[in-house]
């Protein structure tokens, strides 16, 4: 039996999903499953499958998805589910005269427990956001007419820079052909900053307001200064709008231990990945210190360097050696999943 092709739309606006939602339906004949009908289901993701499962293949379906359903989570649902559906498409879409407000955004989204229905973690909601954004296959701007001209080039731009390999749109009157691809699979290189750590990373739409870079050091984050200067300076604005910022870092006190950074906007969290002795022999190490990309607005890439440096160790501290680093005050949680190894 052919497979169903499947285009979900996910956003961080509801009312404006659903409208493009129905509208991209209906226009491309396709059946269609709104949010309304997953939200109840201990699993929307599943559920988005499930019922794309049973549409005629010949016309294939469109899912709009809830909030609180993480972009990875439904692409590795799809990707994982049987061959009698393809996901085809992820289109975002994004209400271009409040983007910049909802990647600001500091307030939280329940997650569901997929075993028991019930709310499990919270998730910061502009997390789930940059994460929409960043692994679209199509980014579909609405309410862009409410911009400056300025002001929509900087959008632009900056939708490019955090997902470059998405194809960006104007919404008008009419749907436009989404031409979709191949159907995803379960691991995806599309995020901007992936493609930064890749050396993989070319946007084809720019602003002089908008850049990116790299930033890469080897010595451990000393946890007291690195926590001022997030606090203190990067949020404040002092090196300009950081909009989002991803990689891999490791704390002075949890030496051994590579961690995933995740900013987006106000909200920031490091989680362990991988522990040093604990890797086989055939794996690498994901990185020696940090190994970073930063997005924004009008960024001062010289004082955020020079800042990031000053957080990590100095001469005297790296000589003291691992033990003495164990000791420096830690203002960071610990961390369930390498509590042996934490603060």
């Amino acid at each position: 039996m052919d497979a169903v092709g499947v285009i979900a739309v996910v956003g961080a606006c509801g009312p404006e999903r659903l409208r493009y939602a129905k509208r991209l339906a209906k226009l491309t004949n396709r059946g269609f499953f709104p949010a309304s009908r997953l939200a109840g289901s201990p699993d929307p993701a599943q559920e988005a499958a499930v019922l794309s499962s049973w549409t005629n293949p010949a016309a294939g379906a469109v899912v709009e998805l809830p909030d609180e359903v993480p972009a990875t989570e439904l692409i590795g649902t799809f990707g994982d589910f049987d061959d009698r559906t393809r996901l085809l498409a992820l289109v975002c879409v994004v209400d271009a005269a409040h983007m910049l407000d909802d990647l600001h955004r500091d307030d939280y989204l329940p997650l569901r427990d997929a075993d028991s229905g019930v709310a499990a973690p919270l998730a910061a909601r502009a997390q789930l956001t940059v994460t929409q954004i960043e692994y679209a296959s199509a980014i579909v701007l609405v309410n862009w007419k409410a911009l400056t001209p300025p002001d929509l080039a900087v959008v632009m731009a900056l939708l490019n820079h955090l997902s470059p390999h998405a194809r960006l749109r104007l919404h008008r009157d009419a749907i436009a052909h989404l031409e979709p691809g191949e159907a995803y699979g379960v691991e995806q290189d599309r995020p901007g900053w992936v493609c930064f750590l890749n050396d993989d990373f070319d946007p084809h739409m720019t602003d002089p307001r908008v850049s990116a870079f790299r930033y890469e050091q080897v010595r451990p984050l000393h946890p007291g200064r690195f926590k001022q200067l997030l606090d203190d300076r990067i949020e404040p604005g002092e090196f300009g709008d950081v909009l989002r910022s991803a990689g891999f870092c490791r704390l002075a006190t949890r030496a051994s231990i590579v961690a995933q950074w995740e900013h987006v906007g106000r909200v920031i969290s490091l989680n362990p990945l991988a522990i040093d002795d604990r890797l086989e022999d055939e794996e690498e190490l994901l990185a020696l210190g940090q190994d970073l990309a930063f997005v924004g607005l009008d960024l001062d890439h010289d004082g955020l360097v020079t800042a990031l440096d000053e957080a990590a160790l100095t001469d005297a501290e790296i000589a003291a050696g691992p033990t003495a680093w164990g000791m420096l005050p830690g203002p960071f949680p610990a961390w369930a999943k390498a509590a042996d190894r934490s603060e």
